[in-house]
């Protein structure tokens, strides 16, 4: 038994050398299948595991000397590294500061982001904690704003085609059906954007991603936790403000992508694998502005 993913069906393999295992009991401890148990003074495969090995690859991780190898599902022991020390890392006062730095930025400079560096957002943003390993999140990287600008353009050629989604019978319609809430989205936010986009794409100002340098979209498969894509956006952004660069959520496009034939066409011409629950576009690029002043936020509710 396994749990399923789009890149793995079967569970991992778990296997133990029985001569360097010193029978500290972490393994143990620390699998949350109970796929390891302890049975005269070596760690050995239980019969007892819930799902069978999902790959997490925590028992080789916390092994002090080795003696774990876990093989499928997309892990090896060729995956397993050093963790930096514990100097290395950032304070809270730093992480704090950065993220009290991070503004939303619309505005960017004309200028690329460099294939070094998107590549080492890519690769905090894989360090992403997930629902279930193997991750299942895609990330469409479009680079340049030729590149971003033309998705726009093409999104906004599709939204034409999809007016009757924000009309009033239609809305009307489906009140009953999603409530006062998404009603009350529909007509304030939803609709606004079909004129918007579109009108101001006609004047040649591209509002959809702000014609950023660089446009990345999470998303995930039908597998993925809903909240996988967009916490590896969260990092990706934070890569990227640490970067000197500054970035935007784009939250509009995905769910209008979604559903439907047009929308299914819309995504085999962008190269987009699969419909998902949740999903975020990222424009990322070096900001054409400078803030000097933050704003304090707040949650609907801490208690």
């Amino acid at each position: 038994m396994a749990i399923p993913t789009s890149r793995a069906k079967e569970a991992a393999e778990i296997s133990v050398n029985a001569d360097e295992c010193n029978a500290c009991g972490l393994c143990v401890n620390i699998c949350g299948d109970l796929s390891l148990k302890m049975e005269n003074g070596v760690a050995r495969k239980s019969e007892t595991a819930i799902f069978g090995c999902i790959g997490c690859g925590h028992c080789m991780a916390v092994c002090p000397t080795g003696a774990i190898e876990i093989h499928g599902r997309e892990i090896s022991p060729a995956d397993i590294f050093d963790l930096p020390a514990k100097e290395s890392a950032a304070t809270y006062e730093q992480v704090i500061s950065l993220f009290e730095r991070r503004r939303s930025i619309r505005t960017f400079k004309d200028q690329d982001v460099e294939a070094e560096v998107i590549e080492k957002i890519l690769k905090a943003a894989k360090t992403a904690p997930m629902g279930l390993p193997p991750s299942d999140v895609h990330v469409m990287v479009l680079k340049g704003k030729e590149q971003t600008r033309a998705f726009a353009k093409d999104f906004c050629d599709y939204l034409e085609t999809m007016k009757w989604f924000v009309s009033g019978w239609f809305l009307t319609l489906m009140r009953p059906f999603w409530g006062k809430a998404n009603d009350e989205m529909f007509k304030g936010f939803v609709r606004p954007l079909f004129k918007i986009y579109p009108g101001k794409m006609r004047e040649n100002i591209n509002v959809v991603n702000y014609d950023a340098p660089l446009l990345m979209y999470f998303y995930g498969s039908p597998y993925t936790d809903p909240a996988d894509p967009i916490i590896a956006a969260t990092y990706a952004m934070t890569a990227a403000e640490s970067l000197g660069l500054g970035t935007c959520m784009l939250g509009a496009v995905h769910p209008l992508i979604q559903h439907g034939s047009k929308a299914r066409k819309f995504r085999e011409d962008h190269g987009i694998k699969f419909p998902g629950r949740e999903g975020l576009f990222v424009a990322i690029g070096y900001p054409a502005v400078k803030f000097k002043k933050g704003i304090r936020r707040t949650f609907a509710s801490d208690q």
